[in-house]
């Protein structure tokens, strides 16, 4: 609700007969694409940089 009344203005009216999809594409609007999730690939290279070490 902070989002769409707050940062987008929307009258209530507009907020509430939003679907998500809409929502979503608005939030994408102001603040660009998310980031996706690393690919498995790219994980098991973090895994190999950054191993979990014993904890003291």
């Amino acid at each position: 609700m902070a989002f769409g009344l707050g940062v987008l203005r929307l009258s209530p009216g507009a907020f509430w007969s939003m679907t998500p999809r809409e929502l979503a594409a608005a939030a994408e609007g102001v603040y660009g694409l998310r980031p996706r999730a690393p690919s498995r690939t790219t994980l098991d290279h973090l895994m190999r940089a950054f191993p979990d070490g014993e904890r003291r």
